[in-house]
């Protein structure tokens, strides 16, 4: 599996796109504003005098569809109503893997033109910046804010010795009840080289007193084993393939090679992988969770479900399907899609039906270290 290749959300704006179906990530932008405002506030506490006449600011894992335009409205309007120095210019770039639909990008821009805010604005520029947020994507010390939403849970890459075949995650995808230990492992050591390697390559990217807002999908316990729901959405889609390995429609060998480039990090990795590398300050942490069902906005983890089919289907085809069927299609073929969630949906209900399922949700406001 070429990852670069196959890891974009669905695009377009058609029934499975992430654009028609992004309303959780649109929650956890919501969510999360304040902590951006905070971020704001701080990069212009930090702009020498005279201040800059440009302002650079990159959301790393754009993909596609509204989102990408509210994180770059919000900070526009932030930006207008914090006494702004005149003549500043704001310049976005909006970053994603090569196979994002960068095109539905640029068309959506004109509803940003034409978006009426009652607010005097500084002029901005954007632009689309294709490649891997674990290579270098800026000149040395040229942005100021870096956003990402939910983005920094997919790997580079599958842990070599996974993809390789010389260790075996056998009836699971990620990491599920039955995943060996020293898989678990191989998991937790690829989040620590890719998130390590990300920090260094941003250090370099960022300006002095620079900020990062990164917002994870993760999980409150350190034991991976006990990982909660979170892991468990992809447990239930493993039993769902494994349903059509025992009608005979997919092959057995071809489940077993398939593992996610993924991985939800515990509060404390994700803050001690920052202190670690002694490049960034840690200003804000925050914890909120979300229900899995993107029409959901109750906060409330194991109430009651009121029509768990309704539910599943809302989460299975509104909400999974428009992240995971690039790489299901590249692996499993296009003729599963459609049968696998079939079976996927009533996994998910009979879940649902011990409660509602939320996801653990963290957003981490860090400022570059400034050393001698």
């Amino acid at each position: 599996m070429e990852i670069e290749r196959t890891l974009h959300m669905v695009g377009g704006d058609g029934k499975d796109s992430y654009a028609t179906n992004s309303r959780l990530s649109m929650k956890a932008i919501m969510e999360t504003k304040p902590v951006l405002c905070k971020a704001i506030e701080g990069v212009f506490a930090s702009l020498s005098s005279p201040a800059p006449a440009k302002i650079v600011i990159a959301d790393l894992g754009c993909s596609s569809g509204p989102n990408t335009l509210l994180v770059v409205s919000g900070v526009i309007g932030m930006i207008s109503t914090s006494g702004y120095p005149k003549m500043m210019e704001l310049q976005f770039f909006l970053n994603d893997l090569p196979g994002n639909d960068f095109n539905y990008v640029f068309r959506s821009l004109q509803q940003l033109a034409d978006r009426k805010e009652g607010l005097l604005e500084p002029p901005y520029y954007i632009a689309g910046l294709p490649g891997s947020f674990y290579t270098r994507l800026f000149p040395c010390q040229s942005v100021h804010l870096f956003h990402s939403s939910y983005a920094l849970m997919w790997r580079s890459k599958v842990p070599e010795e996974l993809s390789s075949g010389v260790h075996l995650n056998k009836g699971n995808i990620y990491i599920g009840k039955s995943t060996p230990s020293h898989v678990v492992k191989l998991f937790q050591k690829k989040f620590k080289e890719d998130f390590s390697l990300f920090l260094t390559l941003r250090q370099e990217e960022l300006v002095s007193g620079g900020r990062m807002v990164l917002t994870f999908l993760g999980r409150k316990s350190s034991q991976m084993l006990a990982h909660g729901d979170v892991g468990t959405m992809w447990e239930l889609l493993a039993q769902a393939l494994q349903i059509l390995v025992q009608k005979g429609h997919v092959n057995e060998e071809d489940l077993t090679t398939f593992n996610l480039p993924y991985y939800a990090p515990s509060v404390d990795e994700v803050t001690e992988l920052i202190e670690e590398s002694g490049l960034f300050d840690v200003e804000h942490t925050g914890v909120f969770e979300s229900s899995w069902d993107p029409h959901d906005d109750s906060k409330s983890n194991g109430d009651a479900v009121a029509d768990c089919a309704r539910s599943a289907d809302s989460i299975a085809n509104c909400s999974i399907r428009a992240v995971i069927k690039p790489l299901i299609t590249d692996h499993f073929g296009e003729s599963i899609v459609d049968e696998l969630f079939q079976v996927y949906v009533p996994l998910v209900a009979k879940h649902l039906e011990k409660g509602r399922a939320m996801y653990p949700m963290k957003c981490n406001n860090i400022k570059i270290n400034i050393t001698d």
